[in-house]
């Protein structure tokens, strides 16, 4: 993952150019019983059909029986549904061109999926697409964003969700509506299409970086254990160390949360040790700052007496001082993948579940050099304190 998951603040400009583009909706507090409205599961097991007819019948499409459509037609309107946003043929109108794309995340307020909002936005408009945009501020286990989904009949959705959402990505597929995990962060099933980044080769070539300017003691924080993305540039930074012959001590690794307080937390922990590292990878851009403001807060030169790696490359690197050395992970162009995979024909693609991975890349700028003489002191800077 990335910088997610929340985290330093997009600008207001940033965030209002966004919101001209596409709608943004939140995920509401659920209804009270007497006001709640009738779901396309109860429609579906009322009529005894799939959801995924209920839907068909609800956007206008062929491939249902007469009299199926009739009697699910009839039923909804008893019930009193209620859709949420234009049926699908109404949308795309005499052009045939009109589509609509959801786009479900966790939050919207950090660098990182700033990045993935425009890159999903510029890639649906050359696709002549709508883009709807729900922040699930309860994650995956709220179900009012799915409803919403059903209801609009969606071309496609992204899902930005962290844990992966296994049960929407079934409901989804129920309703034969394309969608694609977006920068997958745990554990997912197997048959769940994904767009994400090699994560493992990001951790290789950061901690190759640093063993090549001469650091023996490099540290690492990194996301929580459950997190495979976390998990895989551990892995790449201690394959980095197997291959320079350099034993891993567990001492230098710390897990926290991808925010700058888990950087600092992680970069506390690391700065105490009666040997500290001379250099940290740490797993996101936004760590990295945590850990940049720990350095300081102890009165420690950068790169001089610590050098420090980021993950993401977000606008941030090229204004923290010094300008922060990275692993490049393509948002932007994971979010123009993801639009593509959704929207491609059935059967144009390649067999089997979609599982792409974009490659990452090292970016050098001036967080990093060759090491002075390793830290000492525990938590005492430079000078014998903090500043």
């Amino acid at each position: 993952m990335s910088s997610r998951r929340t985290g330093a603040r997009t600008s207001a400009s940033s965030r209002a150019r966004a919101a001209r583009r596409c709608r943004v909706s939140r995920t509401e507090p659920a209804r009270p019983p007497a006001e709640r409205r009738v779901t396309i599961a109860e429609i579906a097991a009322e009529a005894g059909v799939s959801e995924a007819t209920v839907s068909k019948v609800l956007n206008g499409r062929d491939e249902v029986a007469p009299a199926t459509r009739t009697r699910v037609r009839e039923l909804l309107e008893r019930r009193g549904y209620r859709r949420r946003g234009p049926r699908r043929a109404d949308r795309r109108g005499a052009s045939g061109r009109s589509r609509l794309i959801d786009l479900v995340i966790s939050e919207l307020d950090s660098p990182w999926s700033t990045e993935l909002l425009r890159g999903t936005e510029r890639e649906a408009r050359r696709h002549g697409a709508e883009l709807v945009v729900t922040v699930a501020d309860g994650g995956p286990a709220d179900g009012a964003w799915l409803e919403r989904v059903a209801g609009r009949g969606s071309d496609g959705v992204l899902l930005v969700l962290s844990p992966p959402p296994s049960a929407a990505a079934r409901r989804l597929a129920a309703l034969g509506t394309p969608f694609v995990l977006v920068d997958p962060v745990g554990g997912f099933d197997p048959a769940v299409p994904t767009v994400g980044a090699t994560n493992w080769a990001g951790g290789l070539a950061a901690t190759e970086h640093l063993i090549g300017l001469g650091h023996r003691r490099v540290g690492i924080v990194t996301g929580p254990p459950e997190l495979v993305c976390g998990q895989q540039r551990l892995d790449g930074y201690r394959a980095a160390l197997a291959r320079a012959g350099i034993a891993f001590d567990p001492a230098l690794v710390r897990h926290g949360d991808f925010r700058p307080e888990g950087g600092a937390r992680g970069a506390a922990a690391l700065l105490d040790l009666a040997e500290p590292p001379t250099a940290v990878f740490a797993g996101s851009d936004l760590q990295a700052s945590g850990v940049y403001a720990e350095a300081h807060r102890r009165g420690l030169r950068l790169p001089d007496e610590l050098s420090v790696v980021g993950f993401d490359d977000v606008a941030l690197c090229g204004w923290v001082s010094p300008r922060l050395t990275t692993v490049r992970q393509p948002l932007a162009e994971m979010a123009r993948v993801a639009v593509r995979t959704v929207l491609a024909p059935r059967g144009d693609g390649p067999d089997g579940t979609p599982r792409i991975e974009l490659a990452t890349s090292l970016v050098v700028r001036e967080s990093t050099a060759p090491p002075h003489p390793p830290l000492r002191g525990g938590s005492m800077g430079r000078d014998g304190g903090g500043s």
